[in-house]
């Protein structure tokens, strides 16, 4: 059994996971970095000259193959604790409602909701065990406000949410403490490479082909204002060295806790007025 303090992170090859996991490792845990294709591990090469760049482990993880999932229980059991699991893997799915395959949304829930509770089955046993851990998933703005053109990743993240509220309720008993981080915009490669769009929405004779023109236009234009990734990463790494999470919700990023706000103090008429409007609907 490994005495250092161990977290897991998925999805750790880019973005949001592969920052916290330098973050963790400078933090003094042993890191079980988890991806789909360990050779992307290349991605902390430039820290081997770092004290901590050895506690950082390689794990293969597909959280859609259950295979995959009851593979990575062995490296759990294996080093025989777990202290913090960073649930980040995940990926966007656009279109509109009505042109998206079902195939499709089946496919946005196995990554970010199914592999979300498939692996944390395999962590909460020894959490358990331990009397501690802490579980933090990663959603995001979209789990707290629905956006046209992105059904699939909405509901997807919406799903999380409430899967995490039930999960703390759970859990909390048993010394585990579950928090929801919720980022808004950001420099990472969900709205690129991690980004997939239905094949219908854009083409041309698509009846929502104009509006999917505005929607990429508005994403465009956003570019330039994404926030920071380590951003993120800092709060996360932040949450796994509390002693108690005292909240569920951690909304990060430029003008998210605003939009909750607003949500949450305007009727939905005026909200659908001002988003239409943006997007040049009405």
């Amino acid at each position: 059994m490994v005495r250092s303090k161990v977290a897991v992170v998925t999805g750790a090859s880019g973005g949001f996971g592969s920052l916290t996991v330098v973050n963790l490792a400078k933090q003094g845990y042993v890191v079980l970095a988890a991806m789909r294709n360990v050779s992307k591990v290349s991605v902390f090469e430039p820290f081997q000259d770092e004290k901590w760049y050895k506690q950082i482990i390689p794990v293969p993880l597909d959280v859609t193959k259950e295979d995959s999932i009851r593979e990575f229980q062995y490296y759990i059991e294996k080093v025989g604790r777990c202290d913090v699991l960073v649930n980040n893997a995940g990926f966007a799915l656009g279109g509109f409602s009505e042109e998206v395959q079902m195939s499709e949304y089946r496919e946005q829930f196995e990554t970010n909701v199914f592999g979300v509770m498939g692996v944390t089955q395999k962590v909460l046993p020894l959490m358990r065990e331990q009397g501690f851990g802490k579980v933090i998933n990663v959603s995001s703005i979209s789990g707290l406000f629905g956006f046209p053109g992105l059904s699939p990743y909405v509901s997807s993240k919406y799903a999380l949410e409430g899967y995490s509220e039930s999960l703390r309720l759970e859990v909390k008993p048993f010394g585990i403490d579950v928090a929801l981080v919720e980022p808004g915009s950001y420099r990472t490669n969900i709205w690129t490479s991690g980004r997939v769009v239905t094949e219908q929405s854009l083409k041309k004779d698509s009846p929502y082909f104009a509006y999917m023109e505005r929607i990429e236009e508005e994403l465009k234009n956003g570019e330039g204002s994404l926030g920071d990734p380590q951003e993120v990463a800092d709060l996360i790494s932040e949450l796994a060295d509390k002693k108690t999470i005292k909240n569920l919700r951690y909304p990060v990023g430029k003008g998210v806790k605003g939009m909750v706000k607003a949500k949450s103090i305007l009727p939905w008429s005026a909200l659908e007025k001002i988003i239409l409007k943006k997007l040049k609907q009405t």
